[in-house]
This record gives C-alpha cells, sequence and structure tokens, in this order.
C-alpha cells in the first residue's frame, strides 16, 4: 500500500485526573496529578500514526474556543495535517477520572466536534489516500465509506459501542467492504451471540480485538493470531490504549506489512501508552517502540 492515511472523525480535549477513588455524593476528593491534552477516538489514532512514522492528515471539525487552538497546535507538533471544519460552539471536552488500578471514568461533553459535517466531507478529494480510519459518530461516515469503496481506497472502522446503540444492523452497511475494524471485549460482546463472525458475514475484511493486558488478536475469516502484550509495563491509564494500537496499525499496513506483522509493534506502543498518563500525551515515538523491542 501507499499513499497518505486519513482520519476523518472526533476530536476532544481530554483533562484526566488520578484520585484514589471515585467521590462519593457530596464527597470532595483530592487528585494526585493530572494532564490536559487533546483526545477523541480518531483523532489518537491519527497521532499515534503519524508518530508511527506515516504521512497523516486529518479532517475534523473544531468549535470556536480555547480549546480548539490547543487541538491544532498539538495536532501540529505531532505531524498531523489537519483540515478543519469551523462550527459555531464548543469543542468536545472529556473529563477522566482515574483509580488507581489504572481503569477509567468518562464524562463527555461532545460540543461540536465530533464529526465533521457530510457537506463539508464531500467537498473534499481522496485523490492520494491511501487509507481511510473512521469512527461512526456522524452521519457523514456512512458517505465516506462508500467513497472508500468506489474508489478502492482501504478503510477502517473503530467499532465505538456507543456508534451502534440501536443494534449493528443500523450500521452494518458502513462496515461493509471494510479492509478492517477495531473492537474491544465490549463491543464484541454488543454484537451477540454471532460475535466476530457477524462482521465477517457483514463484508469486514479482518478485524483487531483488543484484549486488554493479554494484547491483542488479529482474525481473518480463516482464523486467528494472538499478540501478548509485554508484561514489564506498571499499567497507569488505559485511555487511548486501542486507539493507539489502531494508528500503529494502519502505519504499518501502509508500509506494507501484513495483518499479524503489523500488529506486533501496535500491541508494544499501545501498552507503551498504558504506561503513561492521558491518551495523545502518553503516545510513545518510533524510536521508543523500537527501543523497547530490542530490548
Amino acid at each position: 500500500m501507499s499513499g497518505r492515511a486519513l482520519f476523518v472523525g472526533d476530536v476532544s480535549l481530554d483533562l484526566t485526573m488520578v484520585v484514589d477513588h471515585v467521590p462519593a455524593p457530596d464527597e470532595k476528593v483530592h487528585v494526585h496529578s493530572a494532564v490536559e491534552a487533546p483526545g477523541g477516538v480518531v483523532a489518537n489514532a491519527a497521532v499515534a500514526c503519524a508518530l508511527a512514522g506515516a504521512p497523516v492528515s486529518a479532517w475534523l471539525r473544531l468549535g470556536e474556543d480555547a480549546a480548539a487552538a490547543m487541538v491544532k497546535a498539538s495536532l501540529a507538533a505531532s505531524g498531523v495535517a489537519l483540515d478543519a471544519e469551523a462550527a459555531a460552539g464548543s469543542t468536545c471536552r472529556v473529563v477522566v477520572i482515574l483509580e488507581p488500578h489504572g481503569e477509567k471514568r468518562l464524562l463527555l461533553d461532545p460540543g461540536v466536534t465530533m464529526y465533521p459535517s457530510v457537506e463539508w466531507v464531500r467537498a473534499r478529494s481522496l485523490d492520494g489516500i491511501g487509507w481511510v480510519h473512521t469512527a461512526v459518530y456522524g452521519a457523514a461516515a456512512r458517505d465516506l465509506a462508500a467513497r472508500c469503496r468506489a474508489a478502492g481506497v482501504p478503510f477502517s472502522l473503530d467499532l465505538e459501542p456507543a456508534t451502534f446503540a440501536e443494534g449493528f444492523d443500523a450500521i452494518a452497511d458502513i462496515a461493509a467492504g471494510a479492509e478492517a475494524v477495531f473492537c474491544n471485549e465490549r463491543a464484541v460482546g454488543l454484537l451477540g451471540s454471532e460475535g466476530i463472525d457477524r462482521l465477517f458475514a457483514a463484508g469486514v475484511r479482518t478485524v483487531v480485538r483488543t484484549l486488554g493486558p493479554a494484547g491483542a488478536e488479529f482474525r481473518t475469516p480463516e482464523g486467528g493470531i494472538i499478540v501478548p502484550a509485554p508484561s514489564r509495563v506498571r499499567i497507569v491509564d488505559t485511555t487511548g490504549g486501542g486507539d493507539c494500537l489502531a494508528g500503529w496499525f494502519i502505519a504499518g499496513r501502509l508500509a506494507g506489512k501484513a495483518g499479524a506483522e503489523a500488529l506486533e509493534p501496535a500491541v508494544t506502543a499501545a501498552t507503551l501508552s498504558c504506561g503513561r498518563l492521558g491518551a495523545q500525551a502518553s503516545y510513545p515515538t518510533a524510536a521508543e517502540v523500537a527501543q523497547f523491542r530490542a530490548a
């Protein structure tokens, strides 16, 4: 494969706070440490892909507030070429409450930045794009997937549970023909008794299933292979770990690696990200991943 990786979808400004426990009603709990940095399922994957060494563009929607300026500066610093639709309103904000065991609770105010508009996305060209990645947070995702199929551009979906609250049948036509679908155990559970086989029945070609501390699995209709996570990383914050994995996997595929081969450094990068606070703020560079794998 060749060309740029294009990421279309959501972006946010995240505030991550580490606490001993979740507050009880009317209880004030002191925060041990905190980090504020851009986030968002698709924007996170874009940053990870750029840090992995791929040429990356992003089509996002930004509000008219200070958070939007922070997002722009951060994406530029990470090497992401941003094309942003301006919208009246606020950038999505996320509060991440993190307990000592590393798991999280999220509060999300969507604002206006969950997905660019249908008209804005249609007005943009896919020339030079070698892979498109998105999550179905907006109506334009259906049209974008159809354009990818018509143009022969490989595309992938992050199967976020929030994007198919009405059941997978509501978005099955979007997934049809996807080169890869990324999902966690919760998303697989929501697919019903058929699980991942339901994705293949819808026309998905490959599936990357994240398995938490066990690593990740690369699946085709013929079978799968599990890539274990390195065990010598102390897990601090799992926020954005799956997004990091997706970005690195896509970078590997664009570099010509097969599925399982692309997944190996992606699992390492995602695990390293979980050893630090935040989402994008925690993502390792290609040099850091290479050094860790060599050791």
